[in-house]
């Protein structure tokens, strides 16, 4: 994280010219979402398609998610301040926004079940396609847009890079079995690609926030706002997930967010300043990852020692 952050700091400080800047602009552009397209490729190589099920905890989880956007959707429509509806907007965003694809690197890293949160991010990802689509028009009367055109540009925008590595380990795992193997010999891979796209990312959140204009209170503002959502809705994961013994799937789950789909609504469908949201999320989610996995290094450390 600190490292992206400081590459950001490094890179518009050296005295490159306009063209370098646009280059490396559209070649973040090309590889972030490379990064997650084999991360989440590698990750469905390790798991049998056919061993998905639902679960209990997905229906509360989703009816958490969707149930509170409603909620702050609805409320959110007496508001008249300019700042205030600003903060109900980024509430309604972080809530809704789906599970992370690299959610379920990180949870197979912590020692979750990596099956149960593959189940839920397309799920929720289905429900948060509808829900959101449904809705825009209460939140952002402006953006003139139906329903299915909504709900068409979302689906576009999120599902392939969800769908086809799915679908291509599938593949792989069918008619590829030696390919197969050699992909799962390779450990950690995935959890290294995570490492260089957290750094990336870390480096677009740097710039969003750098660039944003909006008013110092708003600023703080939103910051308190995306904490609150990111620690509430790791802890509401948790503990509706240890009643069913997936603690660490469903924290993540609800917790660690698609920071992108969260600052791509935001510029598409909603008042663009809420796409700093976005930013912050990312540094508040990636922090508890960071300090989640320093607790299970530590944990397994302690238990080799005896």
């Amino acid at each position: 994280m600190l490292i992206g952050v400081v590459a950001y700091f490094v890179f518009v400080s050296l005295p490159l010219s306009a063209e370098i800047h646009q280059l490396a602009n559209k070649t973040v552009a090309v590889v972030q979402p490379l990064l997650l397209f084999l991360m989440l490729f590698i990750s469905f190589c390790k798991i049998d398609p056919t061993k998905i099920r639902p679960r209990r905890w997905h229906l509360w989880l989703i009816l958490i998610q969707a149930g509170s956007f409603i909620v702050l959707a609805l409320v959110s429509q007496f508001i008249d301040n300019y700042n205030v509806s600003i903060l109900f907007e980024c509430a309604m965003i972080c809530m809704i926004a789906p599970t992370a694809t690299a959610a379920i690197v990180v949870t197979d890293k912590l020692g979750g079940n990596t099956l149960t949160i593959t189940a839920y991010t397309i799920m929720i990802n289905i429900v948060t396609s509808v829900v959101f689509s449904l809705f825009i028009p209460f939140v952002n009367p402006t953006v003139g847009m139906s329903f299915w055109q909504a709900f068409t540009i979302i689906v576009k925008q999120v599902f392939p890079l969800l769908v086809f590595p799915f679908l291509l380990a599938w593949l792989v795992r069918l008619f590829l079995p030696n390919l197969l193997n050699i992909i799962l010999r390779i450990k950690d891979l995935a959890f290294y690609l995570w490492m260089v796209a957290l750094a990336i990312a870390l480096s677009v959140t740097t710039r969003a926030l750098v660039h944003s204009n909006i008013s110092v209170w708003c600023f703080f503002g939103i910051l308190l706002i995306t904490l609150i959502c990111c620690i509430s809705q790791f802890y509401i994961g948790k503990r509706i997930g240890s009643l069913y013994a997936d603690r660490i799937s469903a924290g993540q789950s609800l917790g660690q967010k698609n920071t992108v789909f969260i600052i791509w609504t935001a510029y598409t469908f909603m008042n663009p300043v809420t796409a700093v949201a976005g930013g912050f999320y990312s540094i508040w989610h990636n922090s508890i990852n960071s300090y989640q996995l320093y607790k299970k290094r530590k944990k397994d450390r302690a238990e080799r020692k005896v």
